[in-house]
């Protein structure tokens, strides 16, 4: 398994194609000057030892050098061995809303960023616990399958936005049931559902599929974001806010946290109902409630002794950049005698 210490320093590869750029823009800008000294051919009986190709030359093991050492200075690392791990936990399922309402600014920044950051700091205190995370509105889908890969739901959790699902609405009835569903039973151990929602329900039954859940002996959590007094829905285009969403007859449309919903689900599914506010995000009330649940053994298999493979990028790139810069941009005075092709003529 292939992995980076510093993903960040990968982001230095995108100056590549701008040095491309300018490398071709240079190039052109030198034949153009030189065109301008008069005919092309009589400049290069003027310049014998200038060689054009040996510029490309230098560019392209620059530009491959260049690209060794970022790669070497996020630190790939490779994982040698994979060990089977005796973890000790439970299911965690989190179903977040990301229909439009979720952009309502009632909470900083705005509901989805406020319940994005906090589902982040559940994961960074999650331990041995599988989580998996479900997006919806008006359509529910799987994000994240189940897994104890916390690096990969902090990634995945990172992509979440209102555009995810082409069907506006908020089921959290559906959500619900595609928890269930993704959900492997025959495990035996104990599973949970967070639902983050503003709580506006108006696609299916949410308490029906909560009382089902619980059937199964799945808990049904609820965490509502927003407030009663509601905030327009903003309008965003090309990443800026361009007004507000009107109904049909112009007025602004304010979405409001609907707490009585959340309540009844929460009750169906003999969860607990927590309000999230900017100064609280509710997670540690109900990570509470789940603290108390029965957590079961099972296998994790996981790569372990990761080594850093940076060396050999590094020496890769060293080599190539000595190699640059020994290449000289005039022609081999030796080569430019031998003309293995001149006939020459005899002498009568």
């Amino acid at each position: 398994m292939l992995r980076f210490a510093h993903t960040e320093f990968l982001w230095g590869l995108l100056a590549i194609p701008l040095l491309i750029l300018l490398f071709i823009m240079v190039s052109r800008w030198k034949r153009k000057a030189l065109a301008a000294f008069g005919d092309k051919n009589v400049v290069k009986l003027m310049m014998p030892e200038v060689s054009l190709s040996k510029p490309w030359l230098k560019f392209i093991l620059f530009i491959i050098a260049y690209g060794f050492l970022i790669v070497a200075a996020a630190d790939p690392q490779v994982g040698s061995k994979m060990e089977e791990v005796k973890r000790k936990g439970a299911d965690l399922m989190i179903l977040l809303d990301v229909s439009n309402s979720m952009l309502s600014q009632d909470l900083s920044p705005n509901r989805l960023e406020n319940a994005k950051r906090a589902i982040s700091q559940l994961i960074d205190n999650l331990h041995d616990d599988r989580i998996g995370i479900i997006v919806f509105a008006g359509q529910a889908y799987v994000q994240l399958p189940i897994t104890t890969d916390y690096s990969a739901a902090k990634l995945f959790l990172n992509t979440i936005n209102t555009n995810m699902v082409p069907t506006q609405g908020t089921a959290i009835g559906a959500a619900i049931d595609l928890g269930m569903q993704s959900f492997d039973f025959k495990n035996g151990m104990s599973k949970a559902m967070i639902v983050i929602t503003d709580g506006e329900n108006h696609e299916d039954d949410a308490v029906s599929a909560a009382n089902h859940a619980r059937d199964k002996d799945v808990t049904v959590n609820v965490i509502g974001v927003g407030s009663e007094e509601g905030a327009p829905i903003p309008i965003i285009k090309d990443g800026k806010q361009a007004g507000f969403h009107t109904d049909s007859a112009g007025k602004v449309v304010v979405s409001k946290l609907d707490e009585n919903m959340g309540r009844e689900i929460a009750a169906a599914g003999n969860g607990v109902y927590v309000r999230a506010t900017n100064a609280n995000s509710g997670l540690n009330i109900v990570m509470e409630q789940m603290g108390k649940m029965q957590r079961k053994m099972y296998d994790s298999k996981t790569f372990k002794d990761f080594e850093d493979r940076f060396q050999f990028l590094l020496a890769l790139a060293l080599i190539l950049l000595v190699l640059e810069f020994f290449i000289s941009n005039r022609k081999s005075v030796r080569l430019s005698n031998l003309k293995l092709f001149e006939v020459k003529e005899k002498q009568v």
